[in-house]
């Protein structure tokens, strides 16, 4: 590196630094915009997928009687593994896909394009994360534990059909703002294995600490309401429960909480972490002129 350019970008093993994650996070959001249609439509079935599995490791290792915060860090870590393979393997998830908004602000990408990218992504992820529901009861995975995990399952559903109208919008926005933190973070990585430990700890905060994931909640909520529909009598008799326990769990309660998660997601993500960093590092400023005399 010469005296002049002490840092050379390109062939630095050095994280990216903020400004230059700005810069990745708005040609990044301009070449997600611009996918057709059926590319965009399966990254996103994909996306909702791998939040699924993440959502459904995150259900078994907290079905076990553990004390609430060492079940809700081991929750957290194992949902992790949803954004480590959107991220790492490559898909298009809603809720990170917030920081396009840094590119709209630039002028990069029109209204319209935005509005699309997130329409067709949610779609997609909708798809995925219901269909993963629907094989993940079929193969019966709600038995395992003498009915724990299913119980689990129950319960997680339940508790979000239940939510007040501010609660469910505010949860959503602390959630997205994690996990657009951790999409940030992804931008200054420069290995996988930067990537994974950039995503661990926001995402296990989010968990933890009980915010609310829509992509998440495709997956949560649509596997309580097979198990409360579908499961059969054996499965009742083994956990001495009966569908009637969850009244909250209903199709309405479903499009009730996605949509209010929903909103509190894109408030959280677009506005309180991608036009604030647009603000910090990409916003246009006009600059005194420097041979302007004192």
């Amino acid at each position: 590196m010469s005296a002049e350019n002490p840092r050379d970008v390109r062939n630095s093993i050095d994280a990216w630094l903020p400004p230059e994650m700005a810069e990745r996070a708005e040609s990044i959001g301009v070449k997600k915009a611009g996918l057709d249609f059926w590319t965009m439509l399966a990254l996103g079935v994909l996306a909702g997928a791998f939040i699924a599995l993440g959502a459904l490791f995150c259900t078994t290792v907290t079905a076990s009687p553990l004390p609430y915060s060492v079940n809700r860090l081991l929750g957290g870590l194992a949902f992790s593994l949803g954004l480590i393979l959107v991220i790492v393997a490559g898909a298009e998830l809603f809720t990170g896909n917030n920081l396009i908004v840094m590119a709209w602000a630039n002028k990069k990408v029109t209204t319209a394009q935005v509005l699309r990218c997130w329409t067709v992504v949610y779609a997609g992820n909708l798809i995925g994360a219901v269909a993963t529901a629907v094989l993940v009861f079929l193969s019966k995975q709600y038995f395992f534990g003498a009915g724990a995990v299913g119980k689990n399952a129950l319960t997680i559903a339940q508790n979000k059909c239940s939510l007040g109208v501010v609660q469910a919008v505010t949860l959503g926005i602390l959630c997205n703002v994690l996990v657009c933190l951790a999409v940030w973070l992804c931008y200054s990585a420069r290995t996988t294995t930067d990537k994974v430990v950039s995503i661990i700890f926001p995402i296990t905060a989010f968990v933890a600490a009980g915010f609310e994931h829509s992509v998440a909640n495709m997956y949560f909520v649509p596997t309580g309401l097979l198990i409360k529909a579908f499961a059969p009598p054996e499965f009742w008799n083994l956990i001495h429960d009966s569908a009637s326990s969850y009244a909250a769990l209903t199709c309405m309660g479903f499009l009730r909480n996605l949509v209010l998660v929903t909103l509190g997601n894109v408030f959280g993500g677009s506005l309180m972490v991608g036009l604030v960093y647009w603000f910090i590092y990409l916003r246009k400023v006009s600059r005194p002129n420097s041979s302007a005399e004192a």
